[in-house]
């Protein structure tokens, strides 16, 4: 089934510093000639500037750490034997450009050819011959499609693209490169073992091995101090290939690096990157100088393992985030302020939603109202399901480890389920629910007169998620999703597709989401028949060109078993989360051995699988819907719908007459009747706590039967009888509407 994806995506592989690529095309060239391309425009005289004998302090000046004097000495002693590798290296790219250089063709995504030389001519200086201010405000290269250093000499006819940081890609380098200039302040500071530092979706972090002691908030300021200092340097990015075991002997005081040598790297070289006394392991590409970076800020630490594993090494992690000016930090810690008040989870205790207990990690106590949300999110998807045509079912929570062996998910997945003896047998808590739908599709034969076969599932699911990672409800160990599996013929993938888009266009309508589409399509490690991927992308585009909203292309992003459509929705404040998937499968069958008789009698015929989910997570869902409302709820989700409030005491019971009558109606009704409170205040109590509806209630309404009706934002909207304020909010309720206050 869909996976419950993190409120943050992980860093991209392709981009932590230590995760090294093998080396491609031209690596040999490259290695023999020691390539150093990047800062081959700075001038060689800051090649000689001694980092390593700077002992200056940097205080905080607020109690926190300094800089270490002297630095440790690793640091001289790994750059000592860079400058040895550096000056050979030099040497041999001059002698190879001399030799090696021919004329070669550039092509500018505009289709217009530049002429450069090859070993000689770099990004950098293209993007001069255009204009200086498109060099200024160029973050990194695209060469052929793959980010490139822009000092670094191009090779052969390419094309190139020049990206600024509103292109994803650019971002991501630039954040790699933040996190560089970080780890170099770190190591200043703390003098201790770095291992990964990657981007991530907004900004980067870092982590430490510490001998002795941890990392405090208070050390913010002077680790920004030294940022700012190594940020006005302009210490430029420089790239280097090494030999292997030349790289175990510089890295051999942080058995991290090494580890990542021996067990990550499978090529005679790769690369390191370095800026000032910082040397990493990196794949890079990055930006030409540190004083590209304009404006950063550290803004949270945490305690993490190495690699995830609790059984290993407890890390210092440090998060910053970086932008091209000043402006655009301010905007981002404004944006933070806004984001911290609509923390779910801080509303879920103000609101009495939802809470989390030491003695079950990960698993969600829903109180009353919470439990209404989630129970209301789960109808409104029921009600959907008899609509459209899908079978609701109900599986077991328990399975032998030998439906997991069949499934894949044991060789692949098993550190990640809850399992557990059983009369000698092992058993283990479904992560997902498709092994079990594929058992009930296998139940007996099938026809392709039952295909398309819509199983819909909203069974308990657990995923054993290491405890530092839980996060509120938006990463846990105990969840349900809207989860169901479609089984049809490969010539009905189209249909139920657009379906599926249809279906989730529906959804997000009513949470008021708008969404974006990408296609991921079939990556270079995929199983099955080419012919059969190729007719399902094609299905997949025909869908998303019907469904008529746009769409990007993601070559070679799908899963190994089946091409994807990925769904982002976007938050009142921007934010984008992925909840929905629509995922093809074309393998699980083949394991499960899953077949149907076809309508010319071939009872060997094949379904293919379509995972999909909308919420994904309820819970995940719950936690998106409390920040996007930011506590407001709409009339429909609310788990305070009304509050009835009486002038005085002699209308308490009336007002608890009124409030049964709306309970009685499948409405939250609740009445105020302390006695302690003025009518202003019950009333303000109210509003603030969200109830949609405030019905004032005297001796007059108790006559006539009536109530006074406003709202949460104090819009007046008068006197109605019970009967009619019953029957308009239901009707509210019942097309749940966004704006009922409004609309009553």
């Amino acid at each position: 089934g869909p996976a419950a994806p993190p409120v943050a995506s992980a860093a991209r592989a392709g981009w932590a510093c230590a995760w090294l690529a093998p080396t491609g095309t031209g690596a040999r060239l490259r290695a023999e000639s020691g390539m150093a391309e990047a800062g081959s425009q700075i001038a060689a005289g800051e090649e000689k500037k001694e980092w390593g004998k700077k002992k200056t302090k940097e205080g905080s000046g607020d109690g926190g750490c300094t800089e270490l004097n002297p630095w440790p000495e690793y640091i001289n002693e790994r750059l000592e034997r860079y400058h040895k590798l550096k000056a050979e290296h030099d040497a041999l790219l001059a002698e190879r450009a001399a030799k090696d250089s021919k004329p070669i063709k550039v092509t500018l995504p505009d289709g217009k050819q530049v002429d450069a030389e090859s070993w000689k001519t770099t990004p950098y200086q293209v993007a001069c011959g255009i204009s200086q201010g498109l060099a200024d405000n160029t973050v990194i290269a695209k060469v052929n499609k793959v980010v490139w250093d822009l000092d670094r000499p191009l090779e052969e006819d390419c094309t190139l693209e020049l990206l600024k940081f509103d292109d994803e890609d650019a971002q991501a380098v630039y954040w790699h490169s933040s996190a560089h200039i970080m780890g170099e302040a770190m190591e200043r500071i703390y003098g201790g073992c770095l291992c990964y530092g990657p981007p991530i979706e907004n900004g980067f972090y870092y982590d430490m091995y510490l001998e002795d002691g941890g990392v405090s908030s208070n050390d913010f300021s002077a680790l920004e101090t030294l940022c700012k200092k190594i940020m006005k340097e302009k210490q430029p990015f420089e790239r280097l290939e090494i030999k292997k075991e030349t790289l175990l002997e510089m890295f051999k005081y942080n058995k991290f690096k090494c580890r990542i040598l021996n067990e990550k790297v499978n090529t005679p070289t790769t690369t390191v990157y370095r800026c000032g006394p910082l040397i990493d392991l990196c794949r890079g590409p990055h930006v030409r100088h540190t004083g590209k970076i304009k404006a950063l800020k550290i803004h949270k630490n945490s305690s993490t393992y190495w690699e995830g594993k609790s059984d290993m090494e407890t890390l210092q992690r440090l998060y910053g985030i970086s932008f091209p000016d000043v402006k655009m930090l301010k905007e981002w810690e404004k944006f933070q302020e806004e984001a911290k008040n609509r923390d779910h989870r801080k509303i879920g205790r103000d609101q009495e939603l939802y809470f989390f207990h030491e003695l079950s990690p990960g698993s969600c106590f829903f109180l009353p109202k919470g439990a209404y949300i989630y129970n209301t999110l789960i109808e409104f998807i029921r009600s959907e399901y008899r609509k459209r045509g899908f079978q609701e079912v109900v599986t077991p929570n328990i399975y032998n480890s030998k439906l997991w062996i069949t499934s894949g998910h044991w060789q692949h997945y098993s550190e990640n389920m809850f399992s557990f003896e059983v009369e000698k047998e092992i058993f283990a808590l479904k992560p997902m629910n498709c092994p079990g739908h594929c058992l009930m599709f296998d139940h007996r034969p099938r026809s392709w007169r039952e295909l398309p076969l819509r199983m819909a599932d909203f069974g308990v699911l657990h995923r054993n998620e290491l405890s530092g990672a839980l996060t509120g409800l938006t990463r846990v160990r105990r969840f349900q999703q809207d989860d169901a599996h479609i089984f049809c013929a490969m010539e009905q993938i189209e249909g139920e597709i657009k379906s599926c888009l249809e279906f989730l266009q529906a959804v997000y309508g009513v949470f008021g989401f708008s969404f974006k589409l990408d296609l991921s399509t079939r990556p270079e490690k995929f199983l099955g028949d080419i012919e059969v991927w190729n007719q399902a992308e094609k299905q997949l585009e025909n869908s998303l060109n019907e469904f008529g909203e746009k769409w990007e292309l993601n070559p070679g992003d799908g899963a190994f078993y089946g091409p994807k459509i990925d769904i982002k929705i976007k938050d009142a404040i921007g934010r984008y989360h992925q909840c929905a998937t629509i995922q093809l499968d074309f393998q699980l069958p083949v394991r499960f051995n899953l077949t149907f008789v076809s309508h010319d009698g071939d009872d060997k015929k094949r379904p293919v699988i379509i995972h999909r989910a909308i919420l994904g997570s309820v819970e995940r869902m719950v936690a998106i819907l409390t920040e996007n409302y930011a506590g407001k709820w709409p009339l429909w989700l609310s788990p305070q719908q009304v509050m009835v409030v009486p002038v005085g005491p002699t209308c308490d019971e009336y007002a608890q007459k009124v409030r049964q009558q709306f309970h009685d109606a499948g409405l939250m009704s609740d009445a105020d009747v302390d006695p302690g409170c003025t009518l202003n205040k019950k009333i303000r109590n109210a509003q603030l706590a969200q109830y949609n509806f405030i019905l004032v209630v005297g001796e007059k309404e108790k006559a006539s039967g009536t109530v006074n009706i406003r709202t949460r934002d104090n819009k007046v909207h008068g006197e109605r009888t019970v009967a009619d304020t019953v029957e308009r909010l239901l009707q509210l309720k019942r097309c749940r509407c966004k704006h009922a206050e409004e609309e009553f």
